[in-house]
């Protein structure tokens, strides 16, 4: 069964969420609550916050549920495939 995929975008990064995968650690909305607000809908906001915390933010992502790809075609590389 394929997982579900929940892309967000600014001009520079992708912010990618499988909810399938997500184990609600908490870390991303705790770490970075203007991006990741889980009251609001929808509850990913990929301008809240420059792309470098983003990046930082995701790849502290314990499940995998959040990975990133960036615009000059490079990719969150703790989440590759």
């Amino acid at each position: 069964m394929p997982v579900t995929t929940h892309k967000y975008s600014t001009d520079e990064i992708t912010i990618i969420w499988k909810p399938d995968v997500c184990i609600h650690s908490t870390l991303c909305w705790k770490g970075l609550r203007e991006v990741f607000n889980p009251a609001a809908r929808p509850w990913i906001t990929a301008n809240g916050a420059t792309t470098e915390k983003i990046m930082e933010q995701i790849q502290k992502c314990p499940s995998g549920a959040l990975s990133y790809m960036l615009h000059d075609g490079s990719q969150d590389e703790s989440k590759a495939e």
